[in-house]
């Protein structure tokens, strides 16, 4: 049997590779999330691994947007993965000498107060590998990554668990074309929009997951796209789309939203 084929979002170094590599198979790295998602959706891989939620910088609106507006494909799996960060500096270089950090967008505002602290002007990169690789040879320039991006690029570590908090974990899912089956302890995800901007508009919506006694896990928003103060939903709750109470709120809110998209079903982290 061929090896199951797992895209990432690369480079290799990455944090989404880290989060890869805890799934059996052969791992590709592609440049973006929209790449990986194309990947899945024209079956050149099995499965793609995405960031979807940092607990310090919140939801990954593009991930969302795609899975939403561009993808028809399925959440099967969450995999939450604890992050460090880390200052690389090529060997003979100091911190003192540092006057660029390079990293991704995001690790750089979940290292703000440590970028501030030694008074070096922060660079937007693609990705944390990737400006791991911009650092290499520059004495005068660090990148925040992982010790993976170390030892591909030579680096050093000369500072461990630089994020502003203790509690740095992103949330990334695996996305495939088809369900995952019903394991007994699942969540799923839905997006939705309102059918009109009223009072009472959205607890119409969730009232019902309350009186079933559905534990909502998640709720934020994400602008539709469509026109100004209009949003789409985006809930997690516990249980699977196959069973019968989840199905009876299902169909009941329906009949109250003017768009809905289950984004799928699957164990919660740390069940097979």
């Amino acid at each position: 049997m061929s090896k199951k084929r797992i895209g990432f979002l690369g480079p290799p170094g990455t944090y989404a590779e880290e989060a890869a590599s805890k799934i059996e198979g052969e791992l590709i790295a592609f440049d973006s999330i929209m790449e990986v998602l194309d990947a899945v959706q024209n079956e050149i891989i099995d499965i793609g691994v995405v960031p979807i939620e940092n607990s310090i910088e919140g939801p990954v609106g593009v991930t969302l947007d795609l899975l939403v507006h561009d993808y028809d494909l399925k959440i099967n799996r969450e995999i939450i993965l604890p992050v460090s960060h880390n200052l690389l500096l090529n060997e003979g270089a100091s911190i003192e000498d540092i006057e660029l950090i390079y990293s991704h967008a995001q690790a750089l505002s979940q290292c703000r107060k440590f970028i501030e602290k030694i008074g070096a002007k922060p660079v937007a990169t693609p990705s944390t590998s990737g400006a791991a690789k911009i650092a290499k040879g520059k004495n005068n320039a660090a990148a925040i990554g992982t010790g993976r991006a170390a030892e591909l690029y030579g680096l050093k570590i000369a500072a461990s668990d630089i994020q502003d908090y203790d509690d740095n974990s992103t949330r990334f899912v695996v996305l495939g074309k088809h369900d995952h089956a019903p394991t007994g302890h699942d969540k799923t995800s839905i997006a939705f929009s309102l059918l009109e901007d009223r009072p009472g508009g959205l607890y119409d919506v969730l009232g019902p997951f309350c009186k079933c006694d559905i534990n909502l896990t998640k709720i934020e928003s994400r602008p539709s796209k469509k026109k100004l103060g209009n949003y789409i939903f985006f809930i997690d709750f516990e249980g699977h789309k196959e069973d019968k109470n989840i199905k009876d709120v299902l169909n009941t809110i329906k009949t109250k939203v003017s768009y809905v998209k289950i984004l799928g079903s699957y164990p919660i982290e740390g069940d097979d």
